[in-house]
């Protein structure tokens, strides 16, 4: 009897990793209980090839190229992800043979296209980070006396760190801190305490630290909501940037590109303003590392029976475009 298949890929941006599974290869999409089963068992460290920060499900939309679900470890779902839509991004093109068009992600539909590599055998995606909001109501935030928060000490969280509030449309809480600091352990503290129950971010937060390496580069660290700690967050990554121009003008633009060094690498990213609306322009790597071929009833029995696994290669090239990076080993990877 000849078992029907199902492709999954093992991509990531920045390290920051993912399974890509397209649900336009099955007869009937898996259902919202299904995936979020699937999530927790395959990203598990246990689960396959060591795990995954989340689920990036692809399926048909009929006014974009496809559009893109994401599912965290944990199994609750986010807004956005910047890392994983470069990979989305990269496998529609491939699909559709286009070089620019538009994903329909949960908030927005989003600009992308295909940009030079970084590197031999480093593909790379622009992406549209947006829409932006400082609004307590859209992260959301509370008791901290302030309706919108920008470079602002909030002793309830930290008695020294000047903090910005932004969502994009991922909820996100940045400092600009030392390098020393940006080691330490104050990142974990309050990305643990901030995403258990509190009073404050009642829905959870994305906590950045960043240091300022220079004109228009910074290194960014990230304790991400239903994730812990990753190698990279796009959007974090993206209102950071952002961040980093309206607070520290001495270093930082509008419509100029900023390096933005992380644990798994490197992106760029460029803040735009239009009609007073800020959005932010992503570009990095969209790696695949493994094609996995396994069979649909194991993959809608949350297992991975009979599955074969085939290494592209593209991870060796991306390991030596980050030994070749001039912060390379200043933050472990994870």
């Amino acid at each position: 009897m000849e078992l029907n298949m199902a492709q999954l890929l093992k991509v990531h941006g920045s390290m920051n990793h993912f399974f890509l599974l397209d649900q336009s290869q099955f007869d009937t999409p898996l259902p919202a209980d299904t995936l979020v089963a699937l999530t927790k068992t395959i990203t598990a460290k246990a689960g396959l090839l060591d795990g995954a920060d989340g689920l990036l499900v692809v399926s048909p939309d009929d006014h974009a190229a496809g559009r893109m679900t994401v599912i965290n470890a944990d199994g609750t779902y986010a807004k956005m992800c910047g890392n994983g839509l470069r990979t989305v991004s990269r496998y529609l093109a491939e699909q559709t043979g286009q070089k620019e068009f538009v994903v329909q992600t949960a908030e927005s539909a989003l600009r992308v296209h295909q940009s030079a590599d970084l590197a031999k055998g480093v593909p790379a995606f622009g992406v549209e980070i947006s829409p932006v909001s400082f609004k307590a109501a859209d992260l959301p935030f509370a008791q901290l006396g302030h309706d919108e928060i920008i470079d602002q000490v909030l002793p309830e969280i930290h008695p020294s760190f000047k903090f910005t509030a932004i969502a994009v449309p991922n909820p996100h809480l940045i400092a600009f801190v030392s390098e020393a600091e940006l080691n330490g352990e104050a990142i974990g503290e309050i990305g643990k305490r901030l995403n258990a129950p509190n009073p404050y971010f009642p829905e959870g937060v994305n906590v950045t630290f960043a240091a300022i390496m220079g004109p228009q580069t910074i290194f960014a660290r990230t304790y991400e909501r239903g994730v812990g700690f990753t190698n990279a967050c796009g959007t974090g990554m993206s209102a950071t940037s952002l961040a980093l121009v309206l607070t520290h003008p001495e270093v930082a633009a509008l419509d100029q590109l900023i390096t933005v060094y992380n644990p798994g690498g490197k992106v760029q990213t460029n803040v735009h303003q239009e009609n007073d609306q800020y959005w932010i322009e992503l570009i990095g790597n969209a790696t695949v590392t493994h094609t996995i071929e396994i069979p649909d009833a194991s993959l809608q029995a949350g297992n991975f029976d009979g599955a074969k696994v085939t290494e592209t290669g593209e991870q060796a090239d991306y390991d030596r475009f980050v030994a070749d990076l001039p912060v390379h080993g200043l933050v472990k990877t994870i």
